[in-house]
C-alpha cells in the first residue's frame, strides 16, 4: 500500500511542477513561493481550527491536528527551514530553466537519498537497486548533455547550481521526513499544518526584506490561479508521502524513487504545454529514469 500512496504523490507532484512552472514565469519568485504555501497553511486552517473546537469530528475524518510540545516544534522547524532554503532555490532556478531541464536534475535526489538511507537508517539495497539508482543518476547527466544544446553551460550556470543546491536539500528534508514520522510518531495532516505556519513565518521575513521595501518588485509581481493551484497540490502529494512513510516497513530510498515517476508528466505534458526545446531528445535520458524505478520496484515486489 505504501508504494502505491506513493505513485499518489508522484501524480499530483507532476501536476504541481506544472502549475509551478506557470506561477513563476515573467513572476516575482518569492511572493509566488510565499502564495503557494500561504495557500497550503489556509487550505489546513479549517482543520486545526476544528480540530480545537470539534476534535470529534476531526478524528472521525482522519484530519486530527494534535498538540505538540515545544521540543517537537522545534523538530518540524527545522524542517521549515531546510525546505525554505530548498524552494527559494528550486524556484529561482525554474524561473531561469526550462522545465525539461530542471525536473530532471530534481530526480537526482532519490541518489541523496538512497545513500543516506543506508548510512541513517540502515536501509539494504538490492543489486536491482543498485542497478536502478544508478542508471537514473547517468540518465541525468545525459539531461546535462542536452541542455548545453540549449545554451545551457551546466558549469557556468549559476541557476545549474541553484537547483542542485535545492535538490540536495529537498533530499535531506526527505531523510528528516522519516524522523518525524516513524520516531516522533506525528500524523501527516499535524506535520503538514505547523510545517506550512513555520514556512510562511520564514518566507515572510525573507519578502520583508528582499520584496516589501522594493515598489518595483511590489508592481512587477502577478497573482495567477497556479499560485493557490500549487500550494494544494503540494499539499495533497505530502499527505498521501507522509501516509506512506506512517507503514514501518516502507523504505524511504524506494519512496523517494517512487516519487521521480512524476517526469513523466513533468517532461512529456510539460514540455507540450510550455514548448520547449529538444523534447525527442530529452525522452531518451527520461526512459532510462523510468526503467531505474521500474527495478527498484520490481525488485522490491519480488
Amino acid at each position: 500500500m505504501w508504494m502505491y500512496l506513493g505513485l499518489l504523490a508522484a501524480l499530483f507532484l507532476g501536476l504541481h511542477n506544472l502549475c509551478k512552472k506557470h506561477a513563476v514565469q515573467g513572476n516575482e519568485v518569492f511572493p509566488v513561493l510565499f502564495g503557494t504555501i500561504l495557500s497550503g497553511f489556509l487550505l489546513l486552517l479549517p482543520f486545526f481550527i476544528g480540530s480545537l473546537y470539534f476534535p470529534a469530528f476531526t478524528k472521525e475524518i482522519g484530519f486530527h491536528i494534535t498538540t505538540l510540545p515545544w521540543k517537537t516544534h522545534g523538530f518540524i522547524f527545522i524542517k521549515s527551514m531546510i525546505m525554505a532554503a530548498s524552494w527559494v532555490l528550486a524556484y529561482q532556478a525554474l524561473k531561469h530553466l526550462p522545465i525539461t531541464i530542471v525536473a530532471p536534475i530534481r530526480s537526482a535526489g532519490p541518489f541523496f537519498t538512497f545513500i543516506g538511507a543506508i548510512l541513517i537508517y540502515n536501509e539494504q539495497p538490492t543489486f536491482l537497486q543498485w542497478i536502478g539508482f544508478f542508471l537514473i543518476i547517468l540518465s541525468v547527466l545525459l539531461y546535462a548533455r542536452v541542455g548545453k544544446k540549449e545554451g545551457i553551460i551546466f558549469k557556468r550556470n549559476k541557476w545549474i547550481f541553484a537547483i542542485i543546491g535545492a535538490t540536495f536539500l529537498g533530499a535531506s528534508s526527505g531523510l528528516y521526513d522519516k524522523f518525524l514520522i516513524q520516531s516522533l510518531t506525528l500524523n501527516p495532516q499535524t506535520l503538514q499544518f505547523w510545517f506550512c505556519w513555520y514556512t510562511v513565518l520564514i518566507l515572510f521575513v525573507i519578502l520583508s526584506v528582499t520584496w516589501f521595501p522594493n515598489a518595483v518588485k511590489r508592481k512587477s509581481f502577478k497573482f495567477r490561479w497556479t499560485i493557490v493551484a500549487v500550494g494544494i497540490l503540494l499539499q495533497a502529494a505530502d499527505y498521501f508521502y507522509f501516509k506512506a512513510l506512517q507503514d514501518p516497513d516502507a523504505l524511504i530510498m524506494l519512496l523517494s524513487a517512487i516519487k521521480r515517476s512524476q517526469l513523466i508528466i513533468a517532461v512529456v505534458v510539460g514540455g507540450l504545454l510550455f514548448k520547449e526545446k529538444n523534447k525527442r531528445k530529452k525522452l531518451v535520458p527520461l526512459v532510462g529514469i523510468m526503467i531505474g524505478i521500474f527495478l527498484i520496484l520490481y525488485s522490491a515486489s519480488s
